[in-house]
């Protein structure tokens, strides 16, 4: 995947402004008040460009300055930006595994991890129960463009948002569109939205970097608490970051969202 410098900084930066605001959580939770008060939105402005402020973040600052710099752009067209990925995803297979036998294939596609493919004389198959129908549809997309070059074989495919292979077991041949490295066996493959190219290409083209505000935005469900950091970012600092949760697949607790 393509990542240009603007996007690794402001990532770095959200990172920084969340770990940030759940320290300043987990301190008012442990103060002794009953209630846990926000400081007035004057004080808080007042404090923004202080030089203590500038030093807090400076850290950071510093790891953005480092990312830019050592960043190299890659070509996108020979596969090399995806090499290292690829040649680390295997390794497991190759040097520990001794391959992919029909046993360890057998053993995800019984415990459910994915959904079953298999192409036989160029042709795709696919089981019938697929968890997200339309990220179904965008691998099969790519997959038809180069059928004819595949051999016969089958997959397991995961179209969940989380992967399925942790490292405190032993690995299992499944594909997934995330993970976190040190902690999953999962072979990663190309989002499903990546058949929308062309579409996102025209939106490209029509909002270039100079038009665009310095503004994050976010719109998803409530999948985990993981997010909350960032609606509350959004709402203490709406000039940073617009933020909100949708109402699909979101969990329906008034509760929650009163605490936030």
């Amino acid at each position: 995947m393509h990542w240009n410098r603007r996007v690794i900084a402001i990532f770095l930066l959200f990172y920084a402004l969340f770990v940030q605001l759940c320290i300043s959580d987990d301190e008012c939770k442990k103060g002794t008040d009953t209630e846990c008060k926000s400081k007035p939105k004057s004080d808080h402005e007042s404090e923004k460009y202080t030089k203590a402020s500038n030093t807090k973040w400076k850290k950071y600052l510093m790891k953005i300055d480092q990312a830019v710099l050592e960043y190299h752009e890659c070509n996108p067209d020979d596969c090399s930006c995806h090499e290292s990925v690829i040649n680390s995803d295997l390794a497991v297979w190759e040097y520990k595994e001794k391959g992919i036998t029909k046993e360890k294939f057998n053993e995800a596609k019984t415990r459910g991890l994915g959904t079953h493919y298999q192409i036989i004389n160029h042709k795709l198959y696919r089981e019938e129960n697929c968890m997200f129908p339309a990220r179904c549809s965008g691998v099969e997309h790519f997959l038809l463009e180069i059928i004819k070059k595949l051999p016969d074989m089958e997959l397991i495919l995961n179209t969940r948002d989380w992967p399925q292979s942790p490292k405190y077991s032993n690995p299992l041949p499944v594909f997934s569109f995330s993970k976190v490295v040190d902690e999953n066996w999962d072979i990663m493959y190309p989002a499903w939205t990546f058949w929308e190219e062309s579409f996102i290409c025209r939106k490209e083209k029509e909002w270039p970097w100079d038009k665009k505000i310095p503004k994050g935005f976010f719109r998803g469900s409530r999948t985990s608490s993981e997010r909350d950091p960032l609606i509350r970012l959004s709402r203490a600092e709406p000039e940073l970051v617009d933020a909100e949760y949708t109402k699909n697949q979101a969990w329906k607790s008034d509760a929650i969202f009163i605490q936030l």
